[in-house]
Order: C-alpha cells, then sequence, then structure tokens
C-alpha cells in the first residue's frame, strides 16, 4: 500500500474498528465522504478484510486456552489437517508451521477435560500425534495489525 493517506486510514481503523468516519476524518484530513469512500475501496479491494467483535472468553465460557502442535502418524498421508479439523469450533486459528511440527493450533474450551476431548477429537479426525502447551496466563493478543509502513 503506497498511499500515505489510506495508510492513515488503515492504521486508525486497525486501532479502533468503532472509530466513527468524523474520528478518522480528522486524525487523516480529508472529508468525511472521501474517509467512506477511500474505507469503501479498501474493503472491496480486501485490505479491510472484516470487523468483529473481541469476546472475553472467560466471559463467554472458555477459559482454557492451549497451542496444540499436530504432526502426521504418517509423513506419506496427504497434508489435509486444516480441512480435516475445519470442524471443531474449537480451534481458532491454524497454522503452518516450520520445524517437526507441520501445523500449531490455537485452541480455547471450558475445562482440562473439554481439553482432553478435544485433543481426542483432533487425533482422531486428522490421523496425527500432538504435543499441547497450557496456556496459564495472556499478557496480550490481538493487536492491531498495522501496515508495513507505519511501524517504527
Amino acid at each position: 500500500m503506497d498511499d500515505p493517506v489510506d495508510l492513515a486510514i488503515v492504521t486508525e481503523i486497525s486501532r479502533d474498528a468503532r472509530a466513527t468516519l468524523a474520528d478518522i476524518s480528522g486524525a487523516v484530513g480529508l472529508s468525511v465522504s472521501a474517509v467512506q469512500a477511500r474505507l469503501r475501496r479498501l474493503e472491496s479491494t480486501g485490505v479491510i478484510a472484516g470487523y468483529r467483535a473481541l469476546l472475553d472468553p472467560e466471559a463467554v465460557g472458555t477459559p482454557l486456552s492451549a497451542f496444540i502442535e499436530i504432526t502426521p502418524l504418517d509423513p506419506g498421508q496427504p497434508d489435509d489437517a486444516p480441512e480435516r479439523l475445519e470442524h471443531l469450533t474449537a480451534i481458532e486459528a491454524c497454522h503452518s508451521i516450520a520445524g517437526e511440527a507441520s501445523y500449531m493450533l490455537f485452541v480455547r474450551v471450558e475445562t482440562p477435560r473439554a481439553l482432553e476431548v478435544l485433543i481426542r477429537d483432533i487425533r482422531s479426525a486428522a490421523s496425527v500425534n500432538t504435543r499441547t502447551t497450557v496456556v496459564l496466563q495472556t499478557f496480550f493478543e490481538h493487536r492491531p495489525v498495522l501496515p508495513a509502513a507505519s511501524t517504527p
């Protein structure tokens, strides 16, 4: 993204997705209608992929989070673990990674027992070995994704 005004708009919306058009307009020095037109273009081109509420995991009943590395039982099996695991809604993220494991999953569940059941379901659905690391405390997450040109 080369346009400095677009960079400023994306930076503002990354920091606060609920910012009003007037707030963004004041921050970037454009009219509200110009900001609105640019936001629509940034959305239609996929720069802004969407907006979502960030929920408190404890408040919604999923206080236990963990990282689960998965490795295929048979290295010759098809590399389709993400597709095989997509139906498991406790998996919040699935990342392809370098190293011994093939994927790193981030999961949120209700209890240690629910984590145990989820691990069993992951192993069964994708024919994988797992290595689980339980999160004890999270100091920060959901940081805004800022455009590269605006980071220090």
